[in-house]
């Protein structure tokens, strides 16, 4: 799969791209990603892609123009490449919020050109013309769409064949259906005993329906305590067993 990223900041990339168990998935080009400067296609001595807001008002606005000339050198690339056209992605507030079931669907895609806003955002008319998909983080704001686009990024990676070191790792992941979109359990390692803090006996057993039973209870009380309504969800979609409604029910005592 091709991932586009149009940004004014290529250079952040290049960290992420290079370092971690995902490199593996850039490196081989198994997610090939390619980075555009929509400066590169501005015009005059200052390469201008931004300008001041109709209306007035704070901050500037990133031009229509130069992201569209960026955006047609994208398809020309991937047509000689022969590669399909892909759809556009805006990281905005008003979009999609990313989720493990988007993060799937973007996994099993063939990619994406993944546009990196800046500034007070993007001239709408760019949008209404080429955006076919925009995506949220949350409800919160970033200085610009880059790192959006690197947790999507890293996020497909990670679903990848061979990128992981162990194959069955990431289906364990919280909210995946192997969990039932639940969180995850808590994770020990070695020493056995560390300030003061011992190992639960369970992992220690070797008793593998023991440990099994013990870690889907402590993903079923850290949800309900954290996640309440990913154990609504479950339930609703019947994926509840009566033993697990049994730990619900003596978790909520206990509160």
């Amino acid at each position: 799969m091709r991932f586009d990223v149009i940004t004014l900041f290529p250079e952040l990339f290049a960290p992420f791209l290079e370092s971690g168990v995902t490199r593996r998935a850039y490196q081989s080009a198994l997610v090939d990603v390619r980075l555009w400067n929509p400066r590169d296609y501005a015009e005059g001595n200052y390469r201008r892609v931004d300008d001041r807001p109709f209306g007035g008002g704070p901050g500037m606005v990133m031009m229509a123009e130069p992201l569209q000339r960026c955006l047609t050198a994208i398809r020309a690339d991937r047509a000689e490449a022969e590669q399909a056209q892909a759809p556009v992605v805006l990281f905005s507030p008003i979009g999609e919020r990313l989720n493990h079931g988007a993060v799937e669907r973007w996994s099993a895609s063939s990619g994406a050109i993944l546009l990196c806003g800046r500034y007070e955002g993007v001239d709408q008319r760019f949008i209404d013309m080429h955006v076919t998909a925009q995506i949220s983080m949350g409800d919160f704001v970033l200085s610009g769409g880059e790192i959006p686009a690197m947790a999507l990024l890293d996020a497909v990676a990670r679903l990848q064949p061979g990128v992981l070191s162990d194959e069955g790792s990431h289906q364990f992941d919280s909210f995946n259906p192997a969990l039932d979109g639940l969180l995850d359990c808590p994770h020990y390692t070695r020493p056995e005993e560390w300030s003061g803090q011992a190992t639960p006996a369970e992992l220690l057993s070797g008793h593998h329906l023991r440990i099994e039973r013990w870690r889907r209870d402590q993903s079923l009380q850290l949800t309900a305590q954290h996640r309440p309504e990913l154990i609504e969800a479950a339930r609703a979609k019947g994926l509840l067993t009566k033993a697990d409604e049994s730990v619900l029910a003596k978790s909520r005592n206990l509160l």
